[in-house]
């Protein structure tokens, strides 16, 4: 997976030298240290693995960081140009490549980006089961709840969503899954039977697209974010379409506080919250919460 994009140097510490199962993000810096984030703590590479003396770093320069992106695009930097447009690459591997250079705007427009000087490499991975201990609180006999996801970035909203579209195949029920896949990480390692797709697409447009030509039962998406998303979240329910989503927030107070979600939680749009955090790890579990954001729910981690 990551053989194809890495430098050979760093591949090869990596994967000799430092538990990859454990590694969450790769960050490269034009002239600085390479960074790796194991079990949501953050170490320098060095020859011999991770470690947190700088003076023993490798760094990365900045031919080493346009090579990472050559790579990832499969040599060809014009045909994933709509995705540098919004700061990231996507590898057929659901690997994500977050992109750091100049922004060229026209007319209000961003053209393209040039001059990459940093790149952060998320790495996919799949934890089987660890959707297991909320379960039973998102699935009731009238089906599944509409869910929201909370946690701050890298703490593992998007292996929790995958893998709870594993577990209800798994447990032999056969919901149609449409997973609304902007950033083509998403499906990564999920194995369902029951999934359909639809990627690097807004909500707005995926949502009514993928209602309107695959009848989901349910829909999966990440990252709410924008008033537009909220809109498509209104037009899934009133299509009697349930919801899993994710958002960013450090906790409950903070995300009870963002202007976006005021409305969905009078309207009690979602009937459950899962809030995760890193505490323990990225994947701690911190609880569940019911509309009236009640916690129905405690456990220590995933």
């Amino acid at each position: 997976m990551l053989e194809k994009i890495l430098p050979d140097k760093i591949y090869k510490i990596l994967f000799e030298k430092v538990n990859m199962k454990a590694v969450n993000e790769i960050r490269l810096r034009a002239e600085k240290p390479v960074v790796v984030n194991v079990n949501g703590k953050v170490f320098y590479l060095s020859e011999n693995g991770v470690t947190s003396n700088i003076k023993s770093a490798l760094y990365s320069s900045k031919i080493m960081i346009e090579d990472v992106i050559f790579r990832a695009s499969e040599c060809s930097i014009y045909s994933v140009n709509e995705q540098i447009k919004k700061g990231f690459i996507v590898t057929d591997e659901a690997v994500r490549i977050g992109i750091g250079g100049n922004l060229i705007e026209e007319n209000g427009h961003i053209k393209t980006m040039t001059n990459f000087c940093s790149c952060n490499i998320r790495v996919p991975h799949t934890i089987r089961n660890c959707s297991l201990n909320a379960f039973p609180y998102l699935v009731s006999n009238q089906g599944v709840e509409n869910t929201l996801v909370i946690s701050p970035p890298g703490c593992g909203k998007t292996t929790f969503l995958r893998d709870f579209v594993f577990q209800l195949s798994d447990k032999n029920m056969p919901y149609n899954v449409l997973l609304l896949d902007e950033r083509g990480e998403l499906d990564s390692g999920i194995n369902s039977y029951y999934t359909d797709k639809i990627a690097f697409s807004s909500k707005k447009i995926g949502f009514e697209n993928g209602i309107r030509s695959l009848s989901p039962d349910i829909i999966v998406t990440d990252e709410i974010g924008q008033e537009e998303d909220i809109q498509a979240i209104r037009y899934a329910t009133s299509c009697g379409v349930k919801l899993l989503a994710s958002t960013h927030a450090d906790n409950m107070e903070t995300f009870c506080k963002k202007s976006l979600f005021s409305e969905v939680l009078k309207e009690k749009i979602f009937k459950r919250f899962v809030l995760l955090s890193k505490r323990n790890g990225p994947g701690t579990l911190e609880g569940v919460y019911n509309e009236n954001l009640a916690r129905v729910y405690l456990s220590n981690e995933f």
